[in-house]
């Protein structure tokens, strides 16, 4: 037991244990925002390259787009700004780790950054693709409440251990590896061909008579 407690001790104190909790000081306390950005831009694109293989598998496209990709990747950049304020806004309104004050970050967080966070997902997208901004529009009015309501499904319980447990530095990191489905579906939504833009010209999207 006492050998067993000494090599404990000695790995805790090892270079390579040092080096990753200088590494880890550097990344979350000392340039936090640069991290939460590059993590959130870093998954959104690993989600769309997810979804887009899916698809290609399927038969949808004949190639990976990854214009789509760096789109994909750009709006998870723009979020991770938000969602980096956000949470120091939440801990600064709401102090503490009582049940009471988490169930009303959670509720906030639902009600206000949740919506906040689709439009600017939807309001990058359409910059980058040049979209106009009645698109923009229909796009938010036809998609975003499906990810909202996705969103009610997914975050509720999972900010419940965020913001109960994890301190403010790691929340972004928690909250991509826990979205990373969740921007799978992103990507198919917000790629996926309206109905009526399928029937365009009497086509649907796979360039077939479509039979009213």
């Amino acid at each position: 037991m006492q050998y067993a407690g000494f090599t404990v001790a000695r790995i805790l104190k090892s270079e390579i244990i040092q080096k990753c909790r200088t590494v880890s000081h550097v990344m979350f306390t000392k340039h936090l925002f640069l991290t939460n950005v590059g993590i959130s831009l870093s998954l959104s694109g690993v989600g769309d390259i997810i979804q887009q293989h899916y698809e290609l598998l399927n038969g949808d496209h004949e190639k990976w787009n990854r214009t789509r990709t760096l789109h994909m990747s750009l709006t998870g950049m723009t979020i991770g700004v938000f969602c980096h304020h956000s949470y120091k806004w939440l801990d600064s309104l709401f102090p503490g780790r009582t049940l009471r004050t988490v169930i009303k970050k959670v509720l906030v967080d639902q009600l206000i950054n949740s919506p906040i966070c689709i439009t600017i997902f939807f309001a990058t997208l359409s910059c980058l693709e040049r979209s106009s901004f009645e698109t923009f529009v229909k796009e938010l009015k036809q998609k975003g409440w499906r990810l909202y309501v996705a969103d009610w499904v997914v975050w509720p319980p999972a900010q419940l251990i965020n913001f109960y447990i994890l301190p403010t530095r790691f929340r972004v990191l928690y909250d991509n590896t826990i979205s990373l489905g969740y921007d799978v579906y992103t990507s198919y939504v917000a790629h996926e061909i309206p109905l009526e833009d399928e029937k365009e010209d009497g086509n649907d999207k796979r360039g077939m008579p479509v039979i009213s």
